[in-house]
């Protein structure tokens, strides 16, 4: 007698899939039960810093989000005055600051400068980076020294560099214009200047990015087989070759982590910017992580929902930037 083939399958499907409901492993809930029970020790330990970051980070995010969709100023928060407690009385306004942020010219203006700055940032940064990982990466005489001195702009706390800076670029007393006045050059309004202002913070940021960018650069070196470079030699390819076909692939892995790292920290570099030129001249050094502190804390009254609709507007660029970035990596064939 003919046996259906297709009718013994789904009945074993269906006795195997009650079979797993039966123990827990069927549905998602029975899967996360059981590897509760499994892997309880590593749940436990991943357990307190998962609630640290959710309360460090993730309310101050949701609760930037809401502020975002909500008219929530200086005026309209809750507040206390002496002994009063006065309640708040924002209202929810959806979507209308972020259509007056993107329609208004503030905004991109803003985020051109913010572009260029970032792009200049890194490409210097990583330029001069790995022209110094190429140099350190060789046996000279006090390479060692060498390293730990440029080492030392990313030991000292960025606050204190760019003070250090900022007397360096006084107009009247710096060092820089002392040294143009000795050579019979006018002085340079450094920071008095939109083009010089914009100059200036670029520099500042280079040197203070240079080191991580060598160091992660010359961690990669090293990590490159010498016998690569042997061979290529033996076969008569001179310096550029050896450079553009072993020394480039080989740092890809690497260049690709600390460019978009950079990118993110340069992008949102706040201190560089505020404490060298407050975003001045005028508005000409303004980025868009400065503008949004000046809504929440310089102007009058202070626009809470217009400074948090800025940084979910940075967050999303930053997350889009991040995601186009790992799929032109993945269509170059690099897992990351």
């Amino acid at each position: 007698m003919a046996v259906d083939t297709s009718s013994q399958s789904a009945v074993k499907a269906a006795g195997d899939d009650a079979r797993g409901r039966h123990r827990g492993t069927g549905t998602p809930g029975g899967k996360v039960r059981r590897s509760l029970s499994t892997h309880w020790y590593a749940w436990a330990m991943v357990a307190p810093v998962v609630i640290v970051i959710g309360v460090i980070i993730g309310y101050p995010l949701v609760r930037g989000i809401y502020l975002s969709l909500t008219d929530a100023n200086e005026r309209n928060v809750a507040r206390s005055i002496g002994v009063n407690e006065i309640p708040a009385t924002y209202e929810f306004v959806g979507l209308d600051n972020y259509v007056e942020a993107l329609t208004g010219g503030q905004f991109f203006s803003t985020l051109g400068w913010t572009l260029v700055w970032t792009v200049c940032c890194v490409s210097v940064t990583f330029g001069l980076g790995l022209g110094l990982a190429n140099i350190l990466n060789r046996k000279i005489a006090g390479r060692s020294f060498y390293r730990m001195m440029l080492i030392l702009p990313w030991a000292v706390p960025g606050f204190v560099s760019v003070f250090a800076w900022r007397f360096l670029y006084d107009e009247r007393r710096g060092m820089l214009n002392q040294i143009l006045a000795g050579g019979g050059i006018d002085a340079v309004p450094w920071l008095n200047d939109p083009t010089w202002a914009k100059f200036s913070v670029i520099a500042v940021n280079v040197w203070l990015g240079v080191p991580f960018m060598m160091v992660a650069l010359l961690g990669g070196l090293q990590s490159i087989p010498g016998e690569l470079y042997e061979a290529a030699e033996m076969d008569g390819a001179n310096a550029w070759q050896r450079f553009r076909n072993i020394t480039l692939p080989g740092l890809r892995s690497v260049s690709t982590t600390v460019i978009l790292l950079s990118t993110i920290w340069t992008f949102n570099m706040f201190p560089v910017i505020f404490l060298l030129t407050r975003g001045g001249p005028g508005e000409a050094t303004q980025i868009l992580v400065t503008q949004a502190y000046k809504f929440s804390f310089e102007i009058s009254p202070r626009d809470f929902a217009q400074s948090s609709t800025w940084g979910v507007l940075i967050l999303i660029l930053l997350m889009g930037f991040a995601a186009i970035y790992r799929r032109v990596l993945r269509k170059q064939g690099e897992v990351w």
